[in-house]
């Protein structure tokens, strides 16, 4: 076993209400490891109605040496509470690396066993990211995910291939904790960070207990989320299609009166026909040419702006942490 794998490492889990999932989860995850591994886990409550039934967590478990929850003042979203408890972590506990998964068993176990045997091979210089090889939704989710991928790849010119899923070392949250775009999209904000990583397909597990909160609203929401942290490339993107199109706008306002004059196959050209195109292109040219100035504006005045940043911000929305399990050899827990 190699240093990496069996170094300390730190789970996170945002979750809101799914306390059932996560408490097998963990069970799981503590059956499916190295008994050389040294397991702590965070769970972020995202605003949760139901607070923590802590007996659901009281087990005796072989890795894991303490499971805590760190409550937010209010529901933020997935990808917020990410946010949150990363620079928590980042503030105030010591870990060799930090794995990110989701609490309602669609991350499996499993999966985390082979994020830290990459991890491990990696010898901790990389972050790994499980890349979905299956996924086990309806068809019409599947459907409008394609569609997705399609618009993320035209906009941003990079595909969508992971989610949240994924292991990282510690000192990747110092240059994480001050990326504004974190506080949008984690996978995202890593891939714009720059941050070396790599992916490992990993096939998703299905959902232990309960049914998802998200609905198509909110998976609308996070798309666009993930989008957003590329904003300035989407901008050139949108600049460059717009000034293409204005181009192509103009050369056919000049093309149109010259065809008007033009004897086709002896027939005239519809004066009619032509003054209405005239019109519908210059309107259209005037659209083109504003919505190229606002990208414009929008990506010099996003350059000046400074948006939420997690290392001065966080604070805010963290209510309370409290200690829901600590490993205890007196009472018969088993020591890595």
């Amino acid at each position: 076993m190699s240093e990496a794998a069996s170094s300390r490492l730190l789970v996170l889990m945002p979750l809101r209400d799914d306390w059932q999932s996560a408490a097998e989860l963990i069970k799981r995850v503590d059956r499916a490891l190295s008994s050389s591994c040294r397991l702590d886990i965070l769970i972020v409550d995202d605003g949760s109605i139901q607070r923590c039934p802590a007996d659901e967590f009281k087990a005796h478990f072989f890795v894991i040496r303490s499971i805590r929850t760190l409550r937010l003042r209010r529901n933020l979203g997935h990808q917020r509470a990410i946010a949150i408890g990363l620079t928590w972590v980042q503030q105030n506990l010591s870990c060799d690396a930090l794995i990110v998964m989701d609490a309602d068993g669609e991350d499996t176990a499993e999966g985390v066993d082979q994020l830290i045997a990459t991890y491990s091979s990696l010898q901790g210089t990389k972050a790994v990211f499980a890349e979905r090889s299956r996924r086990s939704e309806s068809l019409l989710f599947k459907i409008f995910y394609r569609l997705y991928k399609a618009l993320h790849l035209i906009l941003t010119g990079i595909a969508v291939r992971v989610g949240n899923f994924s292991i990282l070392p510690r000192h990747y949250l110092n240059s994480l904790v001050v990326v504004s775009e974190l506080w949008n999209h984690y996978a995202a904000a890593v891939l714009r960070s720059k941050l070396p990583y790599t992916m490992i397909p990993i096939p998703r597990g299905n959902r232990i207990a309960g049914r998802s909160s998200m609905n198509f609203v909110s998976l609308v929401s996070h798309g666009l989320s993930a989008i957003s942290v590329f904003g300035d490339i989407v901008g050139v993107r949108l600049l460059i299609a717009s000034l293409m199109a204005s181009l192509l706008a103009g050369l056919a306002l000049i093309v149109l009166p010259i065809v008007r004059f033009i004897d086709l196959g002896g027939i005239p050209a519809v004066p009619g026909w032509v003054a209405y195109a005239t019109g519908t292109l210059a309107i259209v040219l005037m659209q083109l040419i504003t919505i190229a100035a606002s990208f414009t504006f929008f990506m010099l005045s996003g350059r000046t702006t400074l948006g939420f940043v997690p290392l001065r911000d966080y604070a805010w929305f963290v209510e309370e942490v409290a200690e829901v399990y600590v490993r205890d050899p007196a009472n018969g827990d088993s020591a890595p």
